[in-house]
């Protein structure tokens, strides 16, 4: 039977997935930017694009944002 209009168990599970995701690279984005270090504001910034932006600003990070970590001298 189908039912204009209606959605079924599969598509209700494809959109969960898609939804997931797509969340999935600003939540990495977000554990990277509070686990490292960075210049004066940066990381505010970049906490906040990441939020506002979502998918965007974590592709944003990724390219760009990866670069201004401080680095840290383990020996």
């Amino acid at each position: 039977m189908i039912y204009l209009g209606m959605i079924g168990p599969w598509q209700i599970i494809l959109i969960l997935i898609i939804v997931f995701l797509g969340f999935l690279p600003t939540i990495i984005a977000l554990i990277d930017i509070l686990r490292n270090k960075f210049n004066g504001n940066d990381k505010i910034v970049w906490v906040l694009v990441v939020l506002f932006f979502n998918l965007i600003g974590a592709i944003l990070y990724f390219i760009i944002g990866t670069k201004q970590k401080i680095k840290s001298q383990n020996n």
